[in-house]
């Protein structure tokens, strides 16, 4: 893995974060953190300096905002969050909460503690053939895989960007990897798949080629039954468009809030506010976790001509966000304007 001169190497999804695992060939700490909440925003700078301490041990950390999936390939259920992994990405032990002497501490523990044999990694590590195998690996990782400089969420080159955009309008389930992060990588797939550019598409396990194949498959209409076939035509069979789920959900109750995470576990301060004043003024409402499904998340923001969230909805029509919330409150309006009133 070539993180440069960075002593944690931000991890954007379930592929990278199992290289990150391979290539280290020993323990791996990743921490999932939220750049609303500041205890997990001081643990990045806390994991740091650890991290510059402990030359022998992987450290990595997950944007949750970014990246919610890894926080359940983890079993993360709060930020901050350690998951202790081995070369298999299995899970060793786990850190929950805000604590930094505990983590200087458990990461010294588990350091000096040898890896279950079960899960060291293969003795044989170096040569072509465990490249090629390591990169089968990834290929096969997703059936539908995209190598590219950057994420999802910042491409880093125009070809990337326009490969995610194409592959982003079909509404398809899709992985990445970053091949920035992994010189072996990014060099190797080049003499495996003959193919000398990136980015590569790969469906099931087969190359499908560079931005300029996937544009004319795009405009033929062949781009979207590839993926359909691949992920099990997901959208085909639910039936509907993007637009009626947004509709559909924002009708399912007489008052909806989208927000981050769930009434029981918010993931963002501003989501914790309005479950907070939905409890105090004894509002009966519907909930939807954006952080499930990209999708939803991107798309109301366009559908509602809102771009943040939370989001209230009384009888599908948009209230606002919570500062809007909170001038209802104090107005003494707010459950008239959900159709609450008496």
């Amino acid at each position: 893995m070539s993180s440069g001169a960075a002593l944690v190497v931000e991890i954007a999804s379930d592929a990278e974060l199992k290289a990150f695992c391979s290539n280290r060939g020993g323990l791996c700490a990743v921490l999932l953190w939220a750049p609303w909440h500041p205890p997990s925003v001081h643990l990045t700078k806390v994991l740091e300096a650890i991290a510059a301490d402990q030359k022998g041990v992987g450290f990595a950390k997950v944007n949750t905002d970014i990246c919610p999936s890894l926080a359940t390939s983890v079993g993360a259920d709060q930020v901050p969050f350690v998951a202790f992994l081995d070369p298999l990405g299995n899970n060793v032990d786990k850190l929950a909460g805000a604590d930094p002497p505990k983590l200087v501490e458990r990461v010294k523990a588990l350091a000096a503690r040898p890896l279950p044999v079960a899960s060291a990694p293969a003795q044989a590590v170096a040569g072509e053939s465990d490249l090629n195998t390591r990169l089968k690996q990834l290929i096969d990782f997703s059936p539908v895989m995209l190598f590219m400089k950057g994420s999802k969420e910042e491409p880093f080159c125009k070809f990337s960007k326009q490969a995610i955009a194409l592959l982003n309008e079909t509404k398809a389930e899709y992985s990445t990897f970053d091949i920035l992060k992994d010189d072996e990588v990014r060099e190797g797939l080049k003499t495996y798949s003959n193919w000398k550019t990136y980015p590569q598409l790969y469906i099931d396990g087969e190359l499908i080629g560079g931005v300029d194949i996937i544009k004319e498959m795009n405009e033929d209409g062949t781009l979207k039954e590839a993926l359909g076939n691949a992920t099990g035509g997901e959208e085909e069979e639910s039936g509907k468009s993007l637009e009626e789920r947004m509709k559909a959900l924002i009708n399912k109750e007489p008052v909806m809030c989208f927000i981050k995470g769930t009434p029981e576990e918010p993931r963002c301060g501003f989501s914790g506010k309005l479950v907070e004043i939905m409890k105090q003024n004894s509002v009966s409402y519907g909930h939807f976790n954006i952080l499930s499904d990209e999708d939803i998340r991107q798309g109301l923001k366009a559908y509602s001509n809102w771009p943040t969230y939370p989001q209230v909805y009384a009888k599908g029509k948009l209230i606002g966000g919570i500062d809007i919330i909170k001038e209802l409150v104090d107005e003494g309006a707010l459950l008239d304007e959900l159709g609450m009133s008496a």
